[in-house]
């Protein structure tokens, strides 16, 4: 039977059992290419079966004359030769590695239209073969629009299914985070911006809910559980960043891990979860709960969605124009607000601690452009593997 890795989030009962069993699994191993090739199918349609040693999460995109499929946290095999079989719309096939992601670009003779769902097939490993993605299609009149290019043309695009989003502003209440030079709190900020980004994605046909909609102190374990409640889809926890060197600027998106993937990061995640020690006793209970309610299948499918989140994220900012903070564009951190048993990423909007960024995060202008990158994000996101 076919489990997709969000149908596996959802499955309760076996999860403390599978612990004490499973075998300790990384976060996000690296999937590998095997093989691509190509084959004519009955009704002159195309296929295209791209193997991979892993299960692929996958995007599709249609520009002209090309199909494009890119896979997460793959990595490109330059030393494969496809195989193309004769009488296929493909006339030749391509891998180029950008970020974490590999992107295979197949040319086409004649333009198809979207691929419908029911054309495409994730096969289980079988005999020699591995994983294989399989992709049927024929010509068709125009190739679609991918919801990339709705996002840029103001189109909207809503998803057939509402998807549920959690927006947690970050601290709060007597937690005011950190504070710019001007005295602009992080508090404030990340509830403007959370708030302006309910409404627009309320409006992109998602449901949206927050975690608090005023100026209210949350324990962290409150925040995780009402991502789990809402039974959310993706859980967004945003908030600003400052840095002990004041010319330090720009956005960072980070992950769950069990290790932090740099030294900044490791002392961005103590100092946000410093925060849930105010006033309060029973910070280490809610880690150690957690550990034993997710599987560790649970925490591999979570690691996998939520890097691809992440790594959209960072494309739908630097697309927007929005400066990054240097370094990695995805980062990895025990953030305990992150452990959940759904999707979710820790955005820092920028650095309160440089007097210029500090200018940009008050002003409705820049947190309508970071809003729009979010909500492209959201678009772009593939709820559905």
């Amino acid at each position: 039977m076919k489990v997709s890795r969000r149908t596996l989030l959802k499955i309760t009962g076996f999860s403390v059992a599978a612990v004490a069993i499973a075998p300790k699994m990384a976060l996000a191993a690296r999937n590998s290419l095997r093989s691509l090739r190509t084959g004519v199918q009955p009704g002159n349609k195309t296929r295209l079966v791209i193997e991979t040693s892993m299960r692929p999460s996958y995007m599709l995109s249609y520009p002209e004359n090309r199909l494009i499929i890119s896979l997460a946290n793959t990595a490109a095999n330059q030393s494969l030769s496809p195989s193309l079989a004769s009488g296929t719309l493909i006339s030749s096939v391509s891998q180029t590695q950008v970020g974490d992601r590999l992107q295979i670009a197949a040319n086409l003779r004649k333009p198809v239209g979207q691929i419908p769902k029911n054309q495409i097939m994730v096969l289980e490993p079988n005999g020699d073969y591995g994983y294989r993605l399989v992709l049927d299609f024929a010509a068709g009149t125009a190739p679609a629009r991918t919801a990339t290019a709705a996002a840029s043309t103001g189109t909207k695009t809503a998803p057939a299914h509402k998807y549920v989003i959690v927006i947690d502003a970050g601290h709060g209440g007597k937690d005011p985070g950190c504070i710019g030079k001007g005295g602009t709190r992080e508090k404030d900020i990340v509830l403007a911006v959370a708030k302006k980004l309910r409404t627009k994605l309320d409006a992109a046909g998602f449901k949206t809910y927050m975690t608090r909609s005023d100026d209210r102190y949350l324990k962290l374990a409150q925040r995780a559980e009402i991502g789990e409640q809402r039974k959310a889809d993706l859980f967004l926890s945003l908030h600003a960043n400052a840095n002990p060197s004041r010319a330090m600027k720009g956005f960072s998106i980070y992950t769950l891990s069990e290790k932090a993937s740099d030294e900044e990061a490791k002392k961005l995640a103590e100092s946000e979860n410093a925060a849930d020690r105010i006033g309060v006793s029973d910070f280490s209970d809610f880690e150690k709960d957690i550990r034993v309610a997710l599987s560790a299948l649970q925490q591999h499918a979570l690691a996998e969605m939520s890097e691809e989140y992440a790594n959209g994220c960072s494309r739908a900012f630097r697309s927007g124009g929005i400066e990054a903070q240097p370094g990695p564009g995805v980062r990895h951190a025990p953030f305990a607000v992150l452990r959940c048993a759904v999707p979710s990423a820790l955005i820092e909007l920028g650095h309160l601690s440089n007097a210029a960024e500090e200018r940009l995060l008050k002003s409705d202008n820049h947190q309508n452009k970071l809003v729009n990158a979010i909500v492209k994000s959201v678009k772009n996101y593939n709820f559905d593997v």
